[in-house]
Formats: structure tokens, sequence, C-alpha cells
């Protein structure tokens, strides 16, 4: 299944629709290619879409920089290396990122990699629509649906790092070289316009062969991603203007709500998706097998040989051992306040946040200040699939981009702004009863809690979102739209002050942690992690190890939480475009409006 994209890649690319990185800013050559003949053929057509994710996986695209580098440094996921605060890494973090970014300042980056993903998909949609006889040949409709989709993604990706983008949606020409940003509102439009159509053509999953896999489109996520776009649509965000919601009428709170609502509603009463466990979906995201009709609806797919999700993404491993050759893990981790606001029988707190580290096959743990995401391991890889990991950068994990209990939350937030928190409450009422399985009256409480008004409902919501979506990348939009940024990472700031001076809530944990290593001979056992541990207790246990578990153990680097964010964020809230393209675009793109 892992390869299958990638061999009809290499059909489509000796099919001849390839279109490189420089090809982006160059008119179509005629005599490349055929699109009479791709287009018309479906095993050539089905290329069309394994070329769109082609740019998905190289070297500075979604695989080594943006799922990297995107969306950190909220209030529950950060880079490591924040500290370091003007380092090229740290400052795409920490809303204080330079236009000649050394890590992302460059011909063949992110940028360039989602347009090159965006010309072949208008190279296809052009094609199919001309060719691929798609009013009564089923499969090249949902080819074409698949790729409206892809197209879809990788928009969704521009607009919540960069904002306003230029919008391209006809292959490029000699008069549309060149182009300004464009307003995202008619952006939006489109995709709205493009996700309509394309689930009356994408099967829902399990219909058929391809809608097996979670590497391929169906309508579940097809109308899943239609519905986060609608909420992204209505909510706020910086603009050339200010800070502000859209003024289109088109895009009222009210019409994407309904949007959001019908999309979810869809998806749920249609059965052809469901929870598992916490834990079992990710273990499952490691089996390789992952089959449609569970939990998680669309995977970035990525070849054995690519990918680098647990390598920057999962728990580290100091050095070589029986799970991995690779010597890595975490460049990025949860933010620590978020591990102490989770309740402690929360199944998802030890399986989202992880205090240790592998070295010499034990389980080791860090510090305060380096949690790290448990949805990605190289053990759990091996133990579910066989595989050990033996290339020396990538891992070939996929890259989880939507889930169930996304749309069962996104469902409850749009019926709680139009209906109120009890029609909402069944939907957010499923994913709060998985994460306490064995604790209904806490589920019990909490609900009453939430709906107890729709403001009450709406903060509920907030929160869940974040122990729900730790380390998937979601969290820095849900905010941004939310107009909560900046004051959600006020409040991480003074949670992680408040934690290292054991004040407020944190009076009550200990400063140490103790720690032996359990009867298996690699798995760590703490004590001092929880509210209500003390010092005399860890001693008394007789632990081997014990260690000071601070933030700010080092001298002399900057602290913790004013590493967090070095300018407003709400005045930081996107990327800048960076300076190459800039410069490239015969001053059609700049910076202005966005702080930079």
């Amino acid at each position: 299944m892992k390869s299958l994209l990638y061999k009809t890649f290499l059909a489509f690319l000796l099919g001849g629709v390839m279109v490189s990185c420089e090809d982006t800013l160059e008119v179509e050559s005629k005599s490349a290619l055929d699109e009479s003949v791709i287009f018309s053929n479906p095993s050539l057509a089905e290329g069309a879409v394994a070329g769109i994710i082609h740019s998905f996986g190289e070297t500075n695209s979604y695989r080594g920089r943006f799922i990297l580098y995107y969306g950190m440094n909220t209030d529950t996921e950060v880079t490591h290396s924040l500290r370091d605060v003007n380092d090229d890494k740290a400052r795409l973090s920490n809303y204080n990122t330079n236009v000649n970014n050394g890590q992302m300042n460059s011909e063949n980056n992110a940028w360039a990699k989602f347009y090159e993903g965006i010309e072949r998909a208008n190279v296809a949609i052009r094609g199919l629509r001309t060719y691929g006889n798609v009013e009564n040949d089923a499969y090249m409709a949902q080819l074409l649906g698949e790729v409206l989709t892809l197209r879809a993604v990788v928009y969704n990706d521009l607009l919540n790092a960069w904002g306003d983008v230029p919008a391209r949606f006809e292959p490029i020409t000699s008069e549309t070289l060149y182009q300004p940003r464009a307003n995202r509102d008619e952006i939006y439009k489109q995709l709205l316009a493009d996700l309509e159509e394309a689930a009356t053509m994408v099967p829902w999953p399990n219909e058929n062969r391809l809608t097996q896999s979670t590497e391929r489109i169906n309508k579940a996520f097809v109308k899943g991603l239609r519905a986060r776009l609608a909420l992204a649509a209505c909510g706020f965000g910086q603009r050339p203007s200010g800070l502000a919601r859209s003024t289109d009428p088109d895009l009222a709170s009210e019409k994407m709500y309904a949007i959001v609502k019908q999309e979810t509603l869809d998806i749920i009463n249609s059965g052809t998706a469901e929870l598992e466990t916490f834990e079992g979906v990710f273990r499952s995201l490691h089996r390789e097998d992952y089959v449609a009709g569970k939990e998680i609806l669309w995977e970035i797919p990525f070849d054995a040989g690519r990918g680098r999700v647990i390598y920057d993404l999962g728990v580290k491993h100091t050095n070589v051992d029986k799970y991995t050759a690779q010597n890595s893990g975490g460049s990025n981790g949860p933010n620590p306040s978020i591990f102490y606001d989770f309740d402690i029988d929360d199944v998802r707190r030890d399986i989202s946040c992880v205090p240790y580290e592998w070295t010499d096959g034990v389980q080791v743990p860090t510090n305060a200040n380096k949690f790290y995401f448990g949805k990605y391991r190289y053990e759990w890889l091996f133990e579910e699939s066989g595989r050990r990991v033996d290339a020396p950068n990538d891992d070939g994990l996929n890259f989880i981009y939507m889930r169930y209990s996304d749309v069962l939350l996104m469902a409850a937030e749009a019926i709680n702004e139009l209906d109120g928190p009890a029609a909402a409450a069944p939907y957010l009422r499923e994913v709060r009863e998985r994460a306490f399985p064995n604790h209904p009256e806490k589920v019990d409480a909490f609900m009453a809690q939430a709906t107890a008004s729709k403001e009450a409902f709406f903060e509920a919501i907030v929160d869940e979102r974040a122990f729900e979506f730790i380390g998937e990348k979601l969290r820095k939009r849900d905010l941004i739209r939310w107009n909560l940024l900046g004051t959600k990472l006020a409040e991480s700031a003074d949670k992680l002050q408040q934690f290292e001076n054991r004040e407020g809530k944190y009076a009550d944990l200990p400063e140490k942690i103790y720690y032996k290593t359990a009867d298996d001979g690699e798995s760590v056992v703490i004590y001092g992690l929880n509210y209500g541990d003390t010092d005399e207790a860890g001693a008394a246990l007789g632990y081997a190890e014990e260690k000071t578990w601070k933030l700010n153990s080092d001298s002399g680097v900057t602290m913790y939480w004013e590493a967090l964010y070095r300018n407003d964020p709400n005045s930081r809230q996107f990327w800048p475009i960076w300076q190459v393209f800039v410069d490239s675009s015969n001053g059609q793109l700049s910076n202005d409006g966005y702080g930079y």
C-alpha cells in the first residue's frame, strides 16, 4: 500500500506530465505533454493523483519543512529549540521570523513545492474535464474529485501559513506567470465550491477499491475538509487591514456554520467512520495497513524511504537500538503546561505527552522542558508492523491529516453556535467518553458544566480540541480563527512561570521526580509528575534515580516562557513570503500589511 502511489507516479512521469519546480514559473511546453492521451487513459490519469502527492514528499515540502515547522509555539505545541531565540529554526515558531530565513528561503522550499502541486493539479483538472468523460465514467470522475480535494489540501495549508496568497486555479500561461496575493475570501469560496463538487464524485470509505485505503481520498474526508475550511473562512485572521473576520456576505458565520453542520452530520450519519480507542488509533497508524472506515479519514502518504514524522515529531531515541537505526526523534513536543492541564484520568495525557526518551534501549526521563509527542514512536512501528527504521533521515510513517474525532468536535462547535449546547452535546460527549472510559462520573460532571450556556460550551470545545489534537498541527489555526492566539500564548507563558516557581496550582507538585527501570528492563517508572505527589514520598520510595524537574536548568539562556513568543503573536500570525519568491515575482509579491 505504501509504495502504490509512488509506483503510479512513475507511470505518470513516463507519460509526460511532469512539472518541475522551475516549470511553475514557466509556460507549459505543449510538446512535452499530450493531455488528450494522458487524461483519457485511466491508468495514466491516476498518475495525476500520485504526481500531486509526490510534491508533498519532496525534501523541503511537507516532508522536511511544513510538518516540522508549521504551527509550533502555541499553548499545546512547541519547538525544542525555542530558547535559542535568534536561531532560524526557533524564529519560525516564536513570531519573529525573518524573510530570508535559512530554513525556508530557497527556491525549492515549501512555498514552491505547494505551488508545484497546485500546478500539477490544475493541469490534471483541465485534462480530466476535457478528455476524461467524467460525466459518464465514474472512475475518471473519482480521479477528478481526488485532484480537486488534493488541491484544496494544499491551498488550506497555504492559507494557514501565509494568509492571503496568489490564487491559481488554471494552468500557468504567459499572461498569468506573475500574480499578486489574492483576497483569501475568494480562494475560500472557490475551495468550498470545489469540495462540494468533489463530494459528488468520490465514494464513501470502503465503497470501492480506491477508498479502502486512507491514503486515498474518500467522501468522508472531502466533507470533513469542507467543514474545516468553512470554519476558517468565517473565523478571525490577520489581514493587511488588521485583525478581523471576513466581511464577505457569502462567508458569513451563519452560512459557514450551516455548511459545517451539514457536512459533519452527513459523515456521522453515513456510519462510515468511528472512534477507536485513543491509543489504538495511533498504534493502527504505525501498523501501516490502515483501512478506511475507522477513525483516520485521510493521511498524507509517505513511501517507506520518505517522510520524517517520527524523525521530527516522535519520541526521541538518543542512539541506535533494536527499534531504530536513527538517533533521532522529537524536534518538537508538547508545551509542558498542557501536561499539567490534563486530568490524571484522561487517557490522552500519557499517549500525547511523553516525559522520557530512549538511551541504550531504555527509557530515561528528560527534563520538564522537553516532553515528546507520544503519538509517533519508533517502538510502535517496530511492534505493530515489524519494521525497524533503517534510513538515515526518513521513517516513512504517514501523517494523519484528519480524524473522525475532529468531525465530531467540528459538529459540536457549529451546532452549538446554531442550535445551542443541548443539541451539540452528544458530539462532544462522544469524544469525552473515549477520553475517560473508566470514569463516566467525570464525563457527566464535565458535560453538565459545558452545557450550562452557549459560552461555556464554546470554552469546553476550545479546551477539548487542545487535549485531543496535541502534535497534529491543528491548534495554531484554531486559535487564530477564534481570535485566541495571543490570549492563549500569554496564559501559557504565565502558567510556565508559575510552574517553574511552584506557585498557584503548581505549588502542589514536588521539586524533583523519582524514577527506576521497570522489571521489563526498558520501561521507566516515574513518581512526581502528578498533583499531590511530594518529595518526601518520592524519596521514601527508594527508586534508583532522582532529578530536579525544572524548565530552566541551563544557565545563560532565555527563560522558557520568554522564548515562547518574541512579538505580539497577533501581529505575526502568518509567515512572510520568503525573500527569494518576492525577488522573483516581477514586483507582484510583497509582505506589506503583515508586520514584515
